[in-house]
């Protein structure tokens, strides 16, 4: 197979599929409205949402088509390594999220993850996180929408820039009336959207291949190698596909990025702080933890096999890029129908990656920014009112910001050193603040301003050619480490410098200083052993460990 012309060959059937689905996500936004009275309505959905929504929501507003595009071009360019995104790169760490930080979050009631920051240390250091969040979602934002943007172009053939702006405006509708309820219960239906457009993919793909033994024959026989079916072997050095050491690996990903990342994220914490009780707030990641179990059949599979039957695919440029793999598949393995479905599933999963970014950053805008600095003691319908015009804001940024990502032959690059930047050094701060109540406000806010000046020093760096790395993703993983110790030491120098927070004033948000109610709004049906947040997190890290096996 060549990649020349990417244009997909779509039938009345397909655009009817697709059609229907805009249909029903703009629905879905306007019968969420009708819940809408207050702002904690518009911006947390009431904090009424039961727990296999909020997990659902909370998985399906990671697999963004940043995911789905991203992911599948890692399968290609880096084999089975990928698989460490999932299984040590986020299943330990939702889990996590779950067990010991949902607690603290939920049980103090805060409305984001930089008012904690606030409760915690002081305003300089809440200012400081809303700002730099608030900056890296409308970039991530962009990155899902010149994600976005590739399918439609090879879909319709529309050019990049009217592609991007379409879709934006499809997302700017169900958010700016529906808020968050029409978010998450449009990510619950695009959950299942995007898994239906990616299952045909891979079934397809491996029957053509010759199943799973002829997958792998063609895997040793391609530019990866062996190599490309392992996920462990050879990391004692870099001599591997990732070109990263298990110290980096296990440090910088397993850690340091995935737990900054899916701990301190409030795009996916806001789904747990939705939840209608503080039992379903600490089962939302867990539960999101299970579908990510499995997410990598398709994934990291379709890549693959994009690797073995697309000629030429890892060009620097054009339509033989890595981020073309899927696009690629759907276009020669497709039959009409299924490539409607197929096309719908991408679509989804943009809007869904995309949602979180923005109803993200207009909570964050609207309660961090606005009445927190800027308007304070307004009614609740002005902040409804800001929250809006914060959306199309945002959405106007992530626009512009979309044709940064067009810079970046594996966006999956771009994004991974987007969070060594923002994420590393945000998770350093609260991991030391959350458990060592010494910890100052001025400790605070010097730690994760020196966090992130030390990420940025080594992206930059990297990019100069001052600092050698074997990969961008590499970098990413030592961007995020050094990072974390920057913060830890800052945090140990300063600390004993400056004057702590009184004991009364940690209550609830430090751990050991009391004042978290697990059992906060528990219902009789949430006491049964089966619903227990450790068990079920418990069953999840075994299960990521057993599928390790068959590829280590």
């Amino acid at each position: 197979m060549d990649g020349d012309g990417l244009r997909l060959n779509m039938n009345l059937l397909d655009y009817g599929i697709l059609a229907l689905y805009f249909v029903t996500v703009l629905g879905v936004g306007f019968a969420a409205r009708r819940a809408i009275r207050t702002s904690v309505d518009f911006f947390l959905s009431g904090r009424s949402l039961p727990a296999w929504v909020t997990g659902l929501a909370f998985v399906s507003a990671n697999l963004g088509a940043l995911e789905i595009i991203g992911m599948a071009a890692n399968g290609a360019q880096y084999g089975a390594m990928t698989v460490h995104y999932y299984w040590i790169g986020a299943v330990p760490a939702m889990v996590f999220l779950g067990i010991v930080m949902m607690p603290f979050y939920y049980g103090s009631r805060v409305r984001s993850v930089p008012e904690y920051l606030r409760l915690r240390f002081n305003r300089p250091t809440h200012l400081l996180n809303a700002i730099s969040f608030a900056l890296a979602q409308v970039l991530i934002a962009g990155v899902n929408l010149y994600a976005l943007a590739l399918i439609m172009q090879a879909l319709l053939g529309w050019p990049l820039w009217l592609a991007i702006v379409v879709g934006a405006l499809i997302v700017l509708a169900y958010i700016t009336v529906g808020g968050l309820s029409g978010a998450i219960y449009n990510e619950v239906l695009q959950f299942f959207v995007i898994i239906a457009g990616l299952v045909p993919i891979t079934v397809i793909g491996l029957v053509k291949v010759g199943g799973w033994s002829g997958l792998m024959e063609a895997v040793r026989g391609s530019e990866l190698g062996e190599a490309g079916l392992h996920a462990w072997q050879g990391t004692g050095s870099t001599d591997n596909p990732l070109g990263a050491h298990w110290l980096g690996i296990v440090f910088g990903l397993g850690f340091v990025l995935s737990f900054g990342y899916w701990t301190t994220n409030f795009a996916e914490v806001q789904r747990a702080l939705s939840a209608r009780n503080m039992s379903a707030a600490r089962r939302t990641p867990i539960i999101a933890a299970y579908p990510k179990l499995v997410i990598p059949v398709v994934t990291v599979v379709p890549g693959l096999i994009a690797l073995v039957t697309v000629k030429g695919l890892g060009a620097e440029s054009g339509d033989l890029v890595y981020n073309n793999a899927i696009p690629l598949l759907m276009r020669d393995l497709l039959p009409n129908g299924v490539l409607g479905v197929a096309v719908t599933g991408l679509v989804a999963s943009f809007m869904a990656g995309m949602a979180a970014n923005v109803s993200g950053f207009n909570t964050v805008f609207t309660y961090d920014i606005w009445q927190a600095y800027v308007r304070q003691d307004r009614s609740d319908e002005y902040y409804i009112r800001v929250g809006r015009l914060a959306t199309v804001g945002g959405v106007l940024v992530g626009i512009g910001t979309a044709f940064i990502a067009a810079g970046f032959s594996n966006i999956m690059n771009y994004i991974q050193a987007l969070f060594s930047l923002f994420n590393a050094p945000l998770f350093a701060t609260f991991i030391i603040g959350m458990f060592w109540k010494r910890m100052s406000p001025l400790a605070g806010f010097w730690s994760l301003l020196s966090g992130t000046l030390a990420a940025l020093a080594t992206y930059l760096l990297y990019k100069a050619g001052v600092v050698a790395f074997n990969s961008d993703l590499e970098e990413s993983f030592w961007g995020a480490g050094i990072a974390f110790v920057t913060v830890a030491v800052v945090a140990v120098v300063v600390t004993p410098l400056t004057r702590p927070k009184r004991d009364e004033e940690l209550a609830g948000l430090v751990y050991g200083m009391g004042g978290v109610d697990l059992k906060a709004g528990v219902l009789a049906g949430d006491r049964v052993w089966w619903r227990s947040p450790v068990l079920l997190g418990a069953i999840a890290l075994v299960l990521a460990v057993v599928l390790y096996i068959p590829v280590f």
